[in-house]
């Protein structure tokens, strides 16, 4: 039996006047959104790019490149679903940090995890849903943008 595999995925996008804010395929209420070439969902695209590390495929922006038309507003829980099919072995766990100062996401928490464990075709059990803020500092601090950070772990043979 190998040994299970370990990816790290990160993505960040600013905020925008007249976007929806989507996190973890949840519509989040907040006066601003994500901009991206899809819908922008920054914890989506971490989990993505962690469990395409773990199974040492490409990354999303080679997997899904934002000069194709195909992917301009792309739901990114649909694309997390497709990459789900590509892994070649079972999601362990994701575990996964949305850094931001408002709007507050614990009452959307349990949402997230259960969209993203839906689409990877686990428990909610095995996908955990974190946020802080970065007290004040930097991009986030000044509430120019959103980042995350995820990790996911590929059970082995």
């Amino acid at each position: 039996m190998s040994a299970p595999r370990v990816g790290i995925g990160y993505d960040s996008h600013r905020f925008g006047a007249g976007r929806p804010l989507i996190l973890g395929g949840v519509l989040i209420p907040h006066d601003r959104g994500l901009t991206g070439h899809s819908d922008a969902d920054v914890l989506t695209h971490a989990v993505i790019d962690a469990l395409l590390g773990a199974a040492g495929l490409t990354d999303i922006g080679a997997l899904f490149p934002d000069t194709e038309a195909a992917y301009a507003g792309a739901d990114s829980i649909g694309l997390l679903g497709e990459v789900a099919g590509r892994l070649g072995a079972p999601v362990g766990n994701v575990d996964a940090t949305v850094v931001l100062e408002r709007p507050r996401l614990g009452p959307h928490r349990e949402a997230m995890r259960a969209r993203l464990a839906e689409a990877l075709g686990v428990p909610a059990g095995r996908v955990n849903v974190k946020a802080t803020t970065n007290e004040g500092m930097g991009f986030v601090g000044r509430e120019e943008g959103v980042a995350a950070l995820a990790v996911a772990v590929l059970a082995g043979d």
